[in-house]
């Protein structure tokens, strides 16, 4: 019988596939030119630009709050700190690896730990595993929206865990610093 998963590792390999997601779609945005990243498109944000620098900023206000810090609300100083994709390519690659140290420093016990996310004048409190969803949840979300406003050119996203695509992974996990081992062990 197979043991179950933590929710530990559950979490260090969602911050993952997070890092590799964010990896791929902005491979992919890096392809067009200055004018199609802010060109008008449909969607909740109206470009690229301004969709996965959103992306961007949530991840500042949340992996600050996880780290203890109190960036709270300036986070949304500037809606859009990164104009071209190699600087935001940059950022979300930072902030991503900022993510997958905070997963794998934690212990089980760690995700019932409160979390105090500054909100203006008041403080949020939230337990880390709830708020760590929250922020998978919102980069699925947003993702989805600038890979519908990349249209045909949009790379593939939701085959992460395919063990079978295992071996043409291994390259992409490469240049993020990490190997599919990363994944799947349990840390004591």
């Amino acid at each position: 019988m197979a043991s179950r998963m933590s929710g530990a590792l559950l979490m260090r390999a969602q911050a993952r596939n997070n890092a590799w997601a964010n990896e791929r779609l902005l491979s992919a945005v890096q392809a067009l030119d200055e004018e199609a990243f802010h060109a008008p498109r449909q969607g909740f944000f109206p470009s690229l630009c301004a969709t996965l620098n959103h992306i961007l900023i949530v991840d500042h206000f949340y992996v600050d709050a996880l780290e203890g810090g109190t960036l709270g609300p300036a986070a949304w100083a500037n809606p859009e700190p990164c104009q071209d994709v190699p600087s935001l390519h940059a950022a979300q690659r930072a902030v991503d690896r900022r993510l997958i140290a905070w997963c794998d420093a934690m212990a089980e016990a760690d995700l019932a730990r409160i979390i105090a996310v500054q909100r203006g004048q008041r403080v949020q409190r939230e337990r880390a595993d709830r708020l760590l969803l929250h922020l998978f949840q919102h980069q699925i979300h947003h993702r989805g929206q600038a890979h519908a406003m990349l249209g045909r050119t949009a790379p593939q996203l939701d085959e992460f865990y395919c063990w079978a695509e295992a071996p043409l992974r291994a390259p992409e996990f490469a240049v993020l610093g990490w190997g599919e081992d990363d994944l799947w062990q349990e840390r004591r």
